[in-house]
């Protein structure tokens, strides 16, 4: 078994990039959990993302990325980190009102979900400051621009 192993899902009428950003990306993201480490990323259109999110956060809408993290019973020791739910109707819709191209978004919301299975957390300033700060080293790292630059 390889080191990160991921199952993706594509289950978006949408064109979504090469399943190599999504290797890339993750696995900079987990870096800092001992391998091996297995994943599952599912593609979803507008109306299913909109469902999961309003089932899981009471949210009524599609959001760009959802994190299940996998929770095993106790005494057991799996590999499994969890579940992301990615929506590239509004990732690419983001993409273009925030002035970024598609990739970069892409690759900034993969490495955002992957740390909130890791249990990064946004919730209070000083989670969100830590969970932005290694968003931004980790997308420095693959060569992608500070995502928060315009909103400091």
């Amino acid at each position: 078994m390889s080191e990160l192993c991921i199952e993706l899902h594509n289950h978006s009428r949408l064109t979504v990039p090469d399943e190599a950003l999504f290797r890339r990306c993750c696995a900079a993201a987990l870096s800092e959990r001992k391998p091996p480490l297995e994943l599952e990323i599912s593609l979803l259109d507008e109306e299913p993302a909109r469902a999961i999110n309003m089932a899981f956060r009471g949210r009524d809408y599609a959001t760009n990325v959802l994190s299940f993290p996998f929770e095993p019973l106790p005494g057991v020791d799996l590999p499994i980190l969890g579940e992301l739910i990615l929506c590239p109707a509004v990732i690419e819709r983001e993409a273009i009102e925030q002035g970024k191209s598609a990739q970069a978004h892409w690759a900034h919301l993969l490495i955002h979900g992957c740390l909130h299975l890791l249990g990064y957390d946004h919730e209070q300033e000083l989670q969100a400051q830590r969970m932005e700060n290694r968003e931004r080293e980790l997308l420095a790292d693959l060569g992608y621009p500070d995502p928060y630059q315009d909103e400091q």
